[in-house]
């Protein structure tokens, strides 16, 4: 059963309060297990990577395939259907072009005492990326992550993905092809963030790991901080919507659903102003789930971490928005650009009732 809060309520703030602190990451046993398998690969190199790789992959690596060729990447692009590789094609574009509205400039100029001073921006010469490979799979990680290191500049590009019996899926590689990564191993896991860290026989370290992934991986890029750059210590996915009671339940049971079927850990979150309006939400997803292929994800999630709040008016949300500091945040109301004014902590903000979170997944163009 999904979480019910209401403003209304005398014991309000004290249950909201228990809500922010749930625990959606168990890490017990991560942290010690993770600094083995780096001190494993910072010593053993390429042997403890076909060792993990047998363990957790199933699949015997060695020198020979470590490295996906780009005949294999060419031989994906065959296998992806045309509507596929023309959507990726579409939202390569459109991240393209935002991202070079986004490029900084350099700053030179001479004060008042007559010193000249300045700043100047420099592309990372090597990044390594994280693709997911376990769960799910999401090209868009790809596009994301790599078209603004290319639109940057940079040097070399390198992925790392795991790959279950050996294969990565066509749609991972094919990305990877259309956005220009320049090397891509099957190697995935605490082990590959070692291995970019630190080097090996067959990947060179680089400067900088971004790209999300499950605890291991997280866990990883946090103790390798200094050794590297990251781009952040990312936790589950989490969505928020606010909706009054003028749009379709079913759409914003989608919008939920768009997070909550990411991970069992991941957190979807209604604020409404009407009760019977987050009933029929509840509702919808119920049916919803039932006919979804990652069902069973999507209730673990839901039912564990997803809540509906319930506040007497809209304006009230904007405290507990706050205080939640949602990665995705939809604010489908009237006059959200308003709205979105007093919003400080949140990571991307949809404006409107025809903004789905999924569209700054995909085509939005700025990068998730």
């Amino acid at each position: 059963m999904v979480l019910l809060l209401d403003s209304s309520n005398k014991y309000f703030s004290r249950d909201f309060n228990s809500f922010l602190d749930i625990k959606r990451e168990e890490d017990d046993g991560v942290e010690k297990a993770v600094s083995d398998i780096i001190n494993n690969v910072r010593e053993r190199g390429d042997q403890s990577l076909y060792e993990y790789s047998l363990t957790l992959d199933k699949f015997g690596l060695t020198s020979d395939n470590v490295q996906v060729s780009r005949s294999e990447i060419e031989q994906s692009v065959e296998e992806c259907n045309n509507h596929d590789l023309e959507a990726l094609n579409l939202a390569a574009e459109r991240i393209r072009a935002f991202h070079l509205k986004q490029f900084p400039k350099d700053i030179s100029y001479i004060d008042h005492a007559g010193v000249q001073l300045g700043m100047r921006w420099n592309a990372i010469e090597s990044v390594g990326m994280y693709v997911p490979g376990g769960l799910a799979s999401y090209p868009s990680s790809v596009l994301m992550n790599a078209i603004p290191a290319k639109v940057a500049g940079g040097g070399r590009l390198v992925m790392v993905s795991p790959a279950s019996s050996g294969d990565i899926n066509p749609i991972i590689l094919a990305a990877a092809g259309i956005v220009g990564v320049d090397e891509i191993y099957r190697v995935g896991g605490a082990h590959a963030i070692a291995a970019l860290a630190y080097g090996c026989e067959s990947i060179a370290p680089v400067d900088k790991i971004v790209g999300p992934g499950n605890a291991f991986v997280t866990a990883a890029k946090r103790q390798l901080f200094g050794l590297v750059g990251i781009d952040m210590v990312a936790g589950p996915s989490e969505i928020l919507v606010l909706s009054d009671n003028k749009n379709d339940p079913n759409w914003i049971a989608s919008d939920l659903l768009s997070q909550a079927e990411h991970d069992i850990t991941a957190q979807a979150i209604l604020i409404t102003d009407d009760v019977r309006f987050g009933n029929q939400v509840c509702e919808s997803i119920e049916n919803m789930i039932s006919i979804l292929p990652r069902k069973d994800i999507i209730r673990e999630s839901w039912e564990k971490y997803g809540a509906v709040i319930v506040v007497d008016e809209l304006p009230q949300a904007v405290e507990l928005i706050n205080r939640i500091a949602p990665e995705h945040l939809e604010l489908a109301i009237d006059e959200p650009k308003i709205f979105a004014k007093n919003i400080i902590t949140a990571g991307a903000i949809f404006l409107g009732r025809y903004k789905p979170e999924a569209l700054g997944d995909y085509v939005g163009g700025a990068s998730h």
